[in-house]
């Protein structure tokens, strides 16, 4: 006789592999919009589907939805994703996870404008990209826009904290 476990593996880390986070704007109908792009570059010990495994794992046990799902965190307050911006960075927070990165200008006004960015957090590896290294437009176009990538990603209105003084 065989007999199942019923406890879940712990979480490490290490599956997710390698991450990111790019700040960019875009148009939306109503202005500009800032955009937090995470991924990961899918080196994790069990390649891009281990990588996308447990990026789905950690996004549904925080409650981010996959798919075509838009959270509007603003609505959420007890969701356990924030966003800081503070001398031209910004700083996402959730459990297991805090990233940074540089924001540029343009990315700084559109947020200050609006109060939030849509943070897109995508399950599927982008391994084209190099940490640390500029990416081309035309390459973040392409990886963030692609339908693939959309529809295994979690899309969430991500309200701005600052630290005050």
């Amino acid at each position: 006789m065989t007999s199942t476990s019923s406890e879940t593996r712990p979480f490490r880390a290490a599956d997710l592999g390698t991450l990111a986070v790019i700040a960019f704007s875009g148009d939306a109908p109503d202005g500009g919009m800032p955009y937090l792009l995470a991924y990961s570059l899918g080196d994790g010990e069990g390649g891009p589907e281990g990588t996308s495994a447990a990026i789905e794992r950690l996004l549904s046990d925080n409650g981010l939805p996959v798919g075509d799902t838009l959270l509007d965190g603003s609505r959420r307050p007890s969701l356990p994703l924030t966003l800081l911006v503070q001398a031209g960075q910004a700083v996402v927070t959730m459990p297991h996870l805090n990233a940074q990165c540089l924001v540029p200008p343009e990315w700084l006004a559109a947020v200050g404008e609006r109060g939030y960015a849509y943070f897109l957090f995508a399950t599927r590896a982008w391994p084209d990209a190099e940490p640390g290294k500029p990416v081309e437009p035309e390459s973040l176009a392409a990886f963030a826009g692609d339908e693939g990538t959309l529809l295994s990603a979690a899309h969430v209105l991500l309200p701005v904290r600052s630290l005050r003084g």
